[in-house]
């Protein structure tokens, strides 16, 4: 993947719209001192590029009655690339897995879950590992409260 090069424009712009991606162009335009032309080229040009991957609503979990965060690690005994691949599939699969990580350290992988509650979170867990061999060890972490959440990349 090629770097992109950005400028204090882009970065602006970027900043403006990872706070609201439904500003209107010509309020942006305005914030980072560019003509409204000049300043969507600029935007089309970050999504060509791949910097803006998408725009997306972020909802309130708990307004959405899925308030329970949790943090599973995973240890694996076979890391040949046909597993990953099978592993990688199966864990695109559940929508309550939001987040996947492979890993160095201590264990393989990290995932971030969003469930109801522990129920909800026990029949997640019981239906994916019905679908993965080689788990050597599972831990998982509730989440008591969320002190700091942020989408924003800091530019």
């Amino acid at each position: 993947m090629k770097m992109v090069s950005l400028d204090t424009k882009d970065k602006k712009i970027l900043s403006y719209l990872q706070a609201d991606a439904t500003i209107s162009l010509s309020v942006l335009a305005e914030r980072v001192n560019l003509s409204t032309t000049p300043c969507w080229k600029r935007v089309k040009r970050l999504e060509d590029e791949g910097v803006i991957v998408k725009r997306v609503a972020l909802l309130n979990p708990e307004q959405v009655s899925l308030p329970t965060s949790i943090f599973m690690t995973l240890s694996i005994v076979n890391h040949s690339a046909k597993w990953m691949n099978e592993f990688n599939s199966v864990v695109e699969k559940f929508d309550e897995v939001m987040e996947v990580y492979r890993m160095t350290g201590e264990f393989d992988y990290m995932l971030r879950v969003q469930v109801k509650d522990i129920h909800s979170f026990d029949r997640f867990y019981k239906r994916l590992m019905e679908q993965l061999d080689g788990v050597t060890k599972v831990t998982s972490s509730f989440a008591m409260e969320t002190i700091k959440y942020t989408t924003a990349l800091p530019l």
